[in-house]
This record gives structure tokens, C-alpha cells and sequence, in this order.
């Protein structure tokens, strides 16, 4: 238990995230350390550095050489006790070069390792003590760097210097100089240059100076560039951890939550991340919208079930009480009676299934439609002329008045746009009595210096009795219905000015009712009285913006 506890909190500090922000900081830091420590730049110019200190020595001591340590015209000699003299007084401040002279047949005459015959004497080195955590560190890490070198890709190959000393020798005897690495006499690499001896065209001799300490200062300043690397890993695994706190983490976070919702969880709100700046913050604030909406649409879907659950229980409980009740009625007349009620329940239920179907597809079908252009006035006219053919029992005319500058053009579905319109003639002229009218007006809203609208009002006025003031908003409300006196009851779904509004939104417009108003010729004193019902529609002539 207490292991599969450790591996939970392990997974949620190091995610896969984590992981790969990890891997690529230190795939970084390796290319970095791997062109600073393995590759051999700094030790070609330190080599190069190094012959050209050495040649210029082997250059002076032969120049001394020769004009000290030989004789004889025209044929000239090398003074052999004169010559080991002279590299017996001389002194080199550098103590890690060896200078060797050799005659002109390559036996060795001279050589500072035995004519400088001196003991050193320095402190001992003092006794070894346990090391601490950083010592141990950076001897591990030094000798990781060794071990790297001594693979394949970076090891040096030996075989590349073979030639020994006598070799070199033999080219320096040949009157030029000779420069480069070779292999010393206990397999060491040395640096090493060969300068011949001549007094006028002959070669006397050749004085070799060599050094084998460029191994040990870059070694040295590969130690002293340890302290550098443990700083750069140090920082990387603090930049690791940073993102993975300030990045993995939050991301991980609401990678949960809405893994939670999904599964359909209780009600969980997105990790407050509203105060960052950055696209996380976006992120978070994106998700939270995302899921308010989410809840509200499940929300909506739950309370658009009880309503349709609440509607349709009415007419299939007449329909039952009918059903229960026709069997033991003889009297023709009775049943009569009876059975028109269940042929109205019936057609009240289609009715009921139709309008909810075309209600609950609503959202989808306006998310899918894509706004196109509509000429409005043609829309509008070919709707009212279309009521002028009308042979329903409440013929009522309408009538279309369109307003100077009013746009032709405006953006959105047609379809849905003349099925909002539709709905509000419909109940206008159901509202208005015998003899009325029913009036549709189109007119520009929001008209800036240049005359130019960005909103087109259509109004839909009738000359019924008006709208009840508590009732001027709950109409837009599901299965409301307020019908006039005389119709049928179930005749109306009450779906009709809601599927309207819905429509309005979804176009980024909106509709409203209200009361038209005039004072009262008979009573003026009685103040003003209700001369029908108004409905408003605004919409934007281009809801893509």
C-alpha cells in the first residue's frame, strides 16, 4: 500500500509532460557538454600553441648552437665537448620541456633530463581524507569524461603517432624542421619538434624539444570547467521542475477535470487559472466557458424533458380516461362526444411530438447552417403575399411597409429567419379580430454619420387586446400559451414565440413584445388604452462579425 501511495504521488508530480520538458532540457545540456569536453578543438589549438613555444626554444638553442659549439672552414665540425657544455649552462624556464642533441649521424650527444641532474624538493602531498559530496562529485564526473574520451566516436588513435624519435631525427638531418605529436619512449604522447644545427648548408646536428604535459593541462582545465557543468545540470533540473509546476501541472490539472466531466461526474468547476497572463491562462478561462456552457446545456436538456414530459402526460392521460371510459357508454351521442375528444387528444399529441421534434433540432441545424446573404424585402414580401391567399377562417390581411434606408442584404438562414417571421404573423393574426389588420414594418436602427445600418428592426403589429404586463416575457417561455376566447384548447403547442427567440439569438439579434398604446377618445382623462400587441425583432445586417 505504502509503495503504490509513493508511485500515485510520483505520477502526479512527473508526468509524461514532465518527462519530455526533462529530456529535452538535458538532450541540450549533453550536445553542450559533449562539444565542451569530448570533442578535441581545445586540445588541436593548445597543441599548436604548444610547438610553436617549443620551436621557437629549439630555434634558439640551435642558433646558439652554432655559433657557440662549431668550427672549422670550409668544412665545418660540431664541438662535442663544446656543445655539451653549452646545454650544460642552459637554463629553461620551461620545466616541462626536455631538450636532447643529436649529431649528424643521430647519436645522442647531450640531454637536459641528465645534464640538469637536480633533486626537487617540495612538500609531500598531503594525506588523502575522506573526500566530501562535492569532491566525489566532480571526481565523477571527471572520470566519466575520461571514459567518454575512450569511446570509439572520440577515443585518439595511437597508430596516428607512430613515428618515434630517431625517425624525427632522421627528417631534422635532412635540413628542415620537424613538428607534430609522437609516441615517447613508455607509450606517453608527446609534443615534439626537431630543429637541425647547420652553420652555413651542413647539418652539424639536430636539437629535439619535447613536452608531454598537454594531456595533464587539459585535464586540468576540463576540471576546472566541472564546477560549470554542475551549475548548467543544477539549472536544468530547476527549469524542469519550473515548467513542469507552472506548465505540466496546470495543463495535467484540467486534463483531469474534464476527464471528470466526461465520465459524467458531479458538478466540477476547471482549476482556477483566470489570474495568469499566458495561453494557459487562456486555456483555463476557454474550458471554464466551455464547461459553464456544458452545465447549462445539460441543464436546459433536463428542464426541456419535464416540460415535454409534463405536456405530453396531459393528452395521453385524456386520452386514457377516454379509452377507459367509451367502452360502457351506449348512448350514440355520448360517444360521440367522447371519441372527438380523442380525435383532438390525438392531434394535439402529433402536434406536440412535431413541434418538439423541430424545437430539439433547432441548435443543431442553426450550428450547421452557414450564413449567406438574404435579400430581406423579397423575403418579406413573398411571406405576406403569401398570406393574401389565405383561406383560413380569420382572413385577416397583412399589409408590409419598408423604410428609406433600410439594408436589402443582411446575413444568416433564411429558412429559420422566415420561419421567426411566420410564426409572429401567425399569432398576430390569431390575436386580431374580424375587420383588423395585421401590420409588418421593416426599418434601418443604428444609423451612423455616413447613414450606414448596422441593424434592421422588423416590427409585427397587431389590433387584438394586447399582451397582459406580467406576461410580456413569460410568452417566450415553453409551452406558454394565452389563447384568445374560442379556440380550442391544445390547438397551440406554445413552442412557437420560443423556437422565435431561440432563432433571434442564434443570429446575435433579439426579440421583444410590447403594448401599443393610444389615449382614449372616449374618456381622455382615463389615460392611455391598449390598441393591440407589438413584437420587435433587431438583427445585425452581418451577424458574421
Amino acid at each position: 500500500m505504502a509503495g503504490s501511495d509513493h508511485q500515485r504521488r510520483y505520477q502526479r508530480a512527473w508526468s509524461r509532460l514532465s518527462a519530455q520538458i526533462l529530456l529535452a532540457n538535458l538532450a541540450g545540456l549533453f550536445v553542450l557538454l559533449a562539444g565542451v569536453l569530448v570533442l578535441d578543438q581545445m586540445r588541436e589549438g593548445l597543441i599548436e600553441a604548444r610547438i610553436a613555444n617549443l620551436r621557437s626554444q629549439a630555434e634558439l638553442i640551435a642558433g646558439v648552437l652554432e655559433e657557440a659549439a662549431t668550427y672549422g672552414e670550409p668544412k665545418p665540425t660540431l664541438d662535442v665537448p663544446r656543445a655539451s657544455s653549452v646545454m650544460s649552462s642552459l637554463y629553461l624556464a620551461d620545466e616541462a620541456a626536455r631538450v636532447r642533441l643529436f649529431d649528424a649521424k643521430g647519436a645522442l650527444i647531450a640531454d637536459s633530463a641528465i645534464l640538469l641532474d637536480k633533486v626537487r624538493v617540495g612538500p609531500l602531498d598531503p594525506v588523502p581524507e575522506p573526500h566530501g559530496l562535492a569532491e566525489r562529485v566532480q571526481a565523477g564526473v571527471v572520470d566519466f569524461i575520461h571514459k567518454v574520451r575512450e569511446l570509439p566516436p572520440f577515443k585518439r588513435h595511437i597508430s596516428k603517432y607512430t613515428r618515434t624519435i630517431q625517425e624525427e631525427v632522421s627528417l631534422a638531418l635532412l635540413g628542415e624542421a620537424v613538428a607534430g605529436e609522437r609516441i615517447g619512449e613508455n607509450g606517453e604522447r608527446l609534443v615534439s619538434v626537431s630543429v637541425p644545427v647547420q652553420r652555413v648548408v651542413a647539418v652539424l646536428g639536430v636539437v629535439t624539444v619535447e613536452s608531454g604535459d598537454v594531456d595533464a593541462i587539459i585535464a586540468a582545465e576540463r576540471r576546472a570547467l566541472v564546477p560549470f557543468i554542475l551549475v548548467a545540470v543544477l539549472v536544468t533540473l530547476l527549469s524542469s521542475t519550473l515548467l513542469t509546476i507552472f506548465i505540466a501541472r496546470p495543463i495535467r490539472k484540467l486534463a483531469r477535470t474534464a476527464e471528470h466531466i466526461r465520465r459524467g461526474g458531479q458538478h466540477r468547476t476547471m482549476p482556477d487559472l483566470s489570474n495568469r497572463r499566458d495561453e494557459i491562462g487562456d486555456l483555463s478561462r476557454a474550458f471554464e466557458a466551455m464547461t459553464a456552457a456544458l452545465y447549462d446545456r445539460l441543464g436546459a436538456i433536463e428542464s426541456f424533458a419535464a416540460d415535454v414530459a409534463h405536456e405530453i402526460k396531459n393528452p395521453l392521460t385524456s386520452i386514457q380516461s377516454v379509452v377507459e371510459t367509451l367502452p360502457g357508454i351506449e348512448d350514440p351521442e355520448r360517444r360521440a362526444r367522447l371519441l372527438k375528444i380523442l380525435q383532438n387528444d390525438v392531434q394535439r399529441l402529433n402536434r406536440l411530438i412535431t413541434d418538439i421534434s423541430a424545437y430539439s433540432r433547432l441548435d443543431v441545424d442553426l450550428a450547421r447552417t452557414r450564413a449567406e446573404p438574404i435579400d430581406l424585402p423579397r423575403l418579406l414580401t413573398d411571406i405576406v403575399a403569401g398570406y393574401g391567399n389565405s383561406q383560413t377562417k380569420s382572413n385577416i390581411p397583412v399589409t408590409l411597409d419598408i423604410a428609406k434606408q433600410t439594408p436589402n442584404i443582411i446575413y444568416g438562414s433564411e429558412d429559420a429567419l422566415a420561419r421567426v417571421f411566420q410564426n409572429l404573423i401567425d399569432n398576430a393574426r390569431t390575436f386580431s379580430p374580424q375587420g383588423a389588420k395585421v401590420h409588418v414594418r421593416v426599418e434601418p436602427g443604428n444609423l451612423d454619420g455616413s447613414g450606414k445600418s448596422e441593424i434592421v428592426r422588423i416590427i409585427v403589429e397587431d389590433e387584438g387586446p394586447g399582451i397582459p404586463e406580467q406576461s410580456l416575457e413569460n410568452i417566450f417561455t415553453r409551452f406558454y400559451t394565452d389563447r384568445p376566447e374560442g379556440e380550442n384548447f391544445g390547438s397551440h403547442s406554445g413552442l412557437g414565440l420560443a423556437i422565435a427567440r431561440q432563432i433571434c439569438t442564434a443570429h446575435k439579434g433579439r426579440i421583444w413584445a410590447e403594448n401599443k398604446t393610444r389615449l382614449s377618445e372616449k374618456n381622455p382623462e382615463a389615460g392611455t388604452v391598449v390598441t393591440g400587441a407589438r413584437f420587435v425583432v433587431e438583427l445585425p445586417t452581418d451577424m458574421r462579425s
